[in-house]
């Protein structure tokens, strides 16, 4: 499972249902609107990197009222819930 944080810059006006829209998205997982320099942060999971290539241009940039990406890719979870998630599908925790 690849995980990737997409913040986002976003109309101000529309930053509601840019992520409402956003939360519909299958591979999306989490939504945040947030403070600071960007507007939404969105956890992406995905199984492997040609999807997440389809994902973030093809349809997170393409929701209506974003005007910017940043992606950033995880390398490792290190919090409780995503190692708990990670032996719950069988990988294996280094």
């Amino acid at each position: 499972m690849i995980t990737a944080i997409v913040l986002i810059k976003a109309d101000v006006a529309r930053i509601p249902e840019t992520a409402a829209t956003m939360a519909q998205i299958p591979q999306v997982s989490e939504v945040y609107s947030v403070t600071g320099e960007f507007d939404i942060i969105a956890v992406v999971r995905v199984r492997g990197h040609d999807e997440l290539a389809d994902v973030i241009p093809g349809t997170v940039n393409k929701v209506p009222g974003v005007t910017h990406t940043e992606t950033h890719i995880a390398f490792r979870a290190y919090s409780r819930h995503d190692l708990e998630a990670a032996f719950s599908l069988g990988y294996a925790a280094d």
